[in-house]
């Protein structure tokens, strides 16, 4: 057991102690830290999204900033802007909270497309551009952007390019009853204390150590074929079943490719295993391609859901 994985074992125990009723949400959460990707996370008010973010940032050695999203928000708000100093006659650039190590964009459909696009760069390339310079970010950086699927009015549907950037789109669903108790009484302590039970926190530099370690997980080459063969059938799936076709407007992307390769490896890593299986990559497929693909109108109108469709996928497509 490596050092990397005795922290991020401990960091993992320390939000569940403090996150109740959503281990499979912790679990994603873990996957994408791992994987140096960005969630959205989907689910109704009160399933502690925004709270698991904030934990998160408790445990490890790293800055956290909530970005409140709104209809007057505008770009400069989250990338910073240049502010002219008339003493010294210059313009010196004033960062925004993107420049942050984790980033709460919370409500994030609550912004127009253009605030929206101000996330494209800093998301997929890690920098930012303002005038004629361009800024670095740091080098963990995570943004977890949330959105709640009752509230359609006054929203702002992502565009496919911001979606596309997502490692994982996560659905989180309410607790189980016994769990909502058990959360009951977790209020209760919380309410009568001023902070949290606290970890150390972890070392950003045991982060970037353990995610070497993830990526030097064994995948078989029929596995790496199997896990090809998955995003290839998004975007033919004529090949296996003539009503999937139907069902299909675009398949998932390369990014697809990359992103379930990475978190099917870091799924490995969390359950202590040097190699990737093929539970590992169906188990984690919904989350990394339900965001990446387009349905026909056909299949909306049928009542498909991106869910059903690529487990049907799945499911036809032989496992080596």
């Amino acid at each position: 057991m490596s050092e990397s994985f005795t922290a991020i074992s401990k960091l993992k125990l320390f939000i569940k102690n403090n996150i109740i009723g959503q281990d499979e949400f912790i679990e994603k959460i873990m996957i994408a830290l791992l994987a140096d990707g960005h969630l959205l996370v989907e689910g109704a008010p009160g399933l502690a999204k925004t709270k698991a973010i904030n934990i998160l940032s408790k445990g490890i050695e790293a800055n956290f900033h909530r970005v409140q999203f709104t209809p007057d928000l505008l770009p400069a708000d989250l990338t910073g802007s240049e502010i002219y100093r008339p003493q010294q006659n210059t313009f010196e650039f004033q960062a925004g909270p993107l420049f942050h190590n984790l980033v709460l964009a919370d409500e994030i459909n609550r912004s127009p497309a253009k605030v929206q696009a101000a996330l494209l760069e800093a998301m997929a390339e890690r920098q930012i551009t303002v005038g004629a310079n361009t800024y670095k970010l740091p080098g963990l950086f995570m943004v977890m952007a949330t959105q709640n699927p009752i509230e359609q009015e006054g929203t702002y549907p992502l565009p496919e390019a911001q979606l596309d950037r997502f490692l994982l789109h996560i659905k989180v669903d309410y607790p189980k009853p016994n769990d909502e108790k058990l959360i009951l009484h977790l209020a209760r302590r919380e309410a009568l204390k001023t902070e949290i039970d606290l970890i150390k926190p972890i070392s950003q530099k045991i982060i970037f150590h353990a995610r070497k370690e993830v990526l030097n997980i064994h995948m078989s080459e029929n596995l790496e074929e199997y896990l090809l063969q998955i995003i290839l059938a998004t975007r033919n799936p004529e090949i296996y079943d003539k009503q999937l076709a139907g069902w299909i407007q675009y398949g998932a992307s390369p990014r697809a490719t990359i992103a379930l390769d990475r978190c099917s490896r870091a799924k490995a890593w969390l359950e202590q295993r040097d190699f990737v299986s093929p539970d590992d990559i169906q188990n984690i497929a919904l989350d990394v391609l339900r965001h990446r693909i387009i349905l026909s109108y056909e299949a909306e109108a049928e009542g498909i859901t991106p869910d059903y469709f690529i487990q049907q996928l799945i499911a036809k497509i032989a496992v080596p």
